[in-house]
């Protein structure tokens, strides 16, 4: 079988790209995770705003710091100082993979200043990742800042990364959008190569006990890959030009394969390999090959986007109830 397949215009030996975690974020892992089958990974990102704490508490430490804070300009270039060890850390570790690594292997940027996205793409470039992964992240809750412009806000960090690299980029999106399809639309007329759906953010919870708040379950289930199937399915069903990974509850490879049928360029895995090691890696590979074998399939493109005609998009895609399509009471 071939499990080949093309995402963002990058060749991969099948659809199997590991997401950003702590999995991604050490050279031991990231080899595993290869030497399983890996189609391609994406590391650990790199937080502008943890690089920038991390200046300010290295600036706090020891009392001869305190200097800098009558001399202003002092303060400033040691943090300015600290940030650059910090991004210079995260590039040669981009260096080491590439050494490595005979397959894709894609950077993750999350920034907070309007400067840092360009500025931290332009630098992974140099230092030879394949593409660029835009974690953008913008908590919809804030009562001065309408829908409009948070959206514009995904949209200028888009263009403001494009003009400075010519690798291919990708957005990971989250679901909390009025209009998925016009953001979408907006995001891929902006420039980006590829969309990734959905990032999962912190789940809280509350100890009723000790009457604090803590972690909810950190890993996803595999009941959670409908939100990312039905948004593929209608996005891909309405031609949107543009690669779309999965991300989100893919755990086996009849996650893989539904998101295939509805049009995914590539599926990301992430919380599968901690629950279920990561040798699962290779389980997928082996159940997608037996599938495919069953059903006479020889590549993806022969089931690639199967269950997209326009009927089933439109009559289940964009359900909302649990009505009845045919109103039909003898039935």
């Amino acid at each position: 079988m071939d499990l080949s397949t093309s995402y963002m215009g990058l060749k991969l030996k099948n659809p199997l790209i590991i997401g950003s975690s702590r999995i991604t974020g050490e050279l031991k892992t990231i080899q595993q995770c290869i030497s399983f089958g890996a189609g391609a990974v994406v590391l650990k990102s790199i937080f502008e705003e943890q690089i920038s704490r991390k200046a300010e508490t290295n600036l706090k430490l020891g009392r001869e710091n305190e200097a800098y804070y009558w001399f202003p300009e002092a303060r400033e270039n040691v943090l300015s100082l600290s940030k650059e060890a910090g991004l210079d850390y995260y590039l040669r570790f981009i260096e080491s993979i590439k050494t490595s690594s005979d397959v894709p292997v894609i950077s993750s940027i999350h920034c907070v200043s309007a400067e840092g996205w360009p500025k931290f793409a332009k630098r992974i470039e140099s230092a030879g990742a394949d593409a660029l992964e835009l974690n953008i992240s913008v908590f919809p809750f804030n009562k001065s800042m309408t829908s409009a412009e948070i959206e514009n806000t995904y949209i200028e960090i888009v263009k403001a990364v494009k003009k400075e690299v010519k690798i291919p980029v990708s957005v990971k999106l989250a679901p909390f959008f009025t209009n998925i399809c016009s953001i979408v639309d907006r995001i891929v007329d902006a420039g980006a190569d590829g969309l990734v759906l959905f990032n999962r953010f912190f789940h809280p919870d509350i100890d009723i006990d000790n009457l604090k708040v803590i972690a909810h379950e950190p890993y996803s289930s595999p009941d959670e890959m409908s939100l990312p199937l039905r948004w593929i399915a209608l996005l891909k069903g309405h031609n949107i030009p543009c690669d779309i990974a999965a991300s989100t509850g893919v755990h086996y490879h009849t996650g893989v394969i539904k998101q295939i049928l509805v049009g995914a360029s590539a599926v990301q895995l992430c919380s599968t390999l901690y629950l279920n090691g990561i040798p699962q890696i290779g389980k997928i590979l082996d159940g997608m090959e037996k599938w495919m074998k069953d059903h006479h399939y020889e590549e993806l493109d022969d089931f690639r986007g199967e269950s997209l005609n326009q009927q089933t998009v439109d009559s289940n895609f964009e359900r909302i109830q649990y009505m009845r399509l045919d109103f039909d009471e003898n039935s």
